[in-house]
């Protein structure tokens, strides 16, 4: 079993749910989930969330990027940026053009 943390834009929620249940019950990973209302969020929020989501990436074994027809923000690629300076395995949702 792989403990594994979702990385993708909030704009892709209701897949990262999805594709978490579907990560759990068919590839036996252990999910931790990233989903949140970003626009509710004020800037100490936003801050303290990405520290946090760091060392969620730092127990993970892999991130799994939800990089759906392409698209990964900013945010995105300083956690993947961040999860290969630490060793940890990128599992692409789609291929890498």
């Amino acid at each position: 079993m792989k403990i594994v943390t979702i990385c993708g834009s909030m704009r892709f929620q209701k897949e990262m749910i999805d594709i978490s249940y579907k990560l759990e019950t068919e590839n036996n990973y252990c999910i931790i989930q990233c989903v949140y209302d970003l626009h509710s969020l004020n800037k100490t929020q936003f801050e303290r969330l990405a520290l946090l989501h760091e060392k969620k990436i730092d127990i993970s074994d892999a991130i799994y990027v939800v990089n759906i027809n392409g698209y990964i923000g900013e945010s995105v690629k300083r956690e993947i940026a961040y999860a290969k300076a630490h060793g940890k395995e990128i599992i692409y949702h789609e291929k890498v053009k």
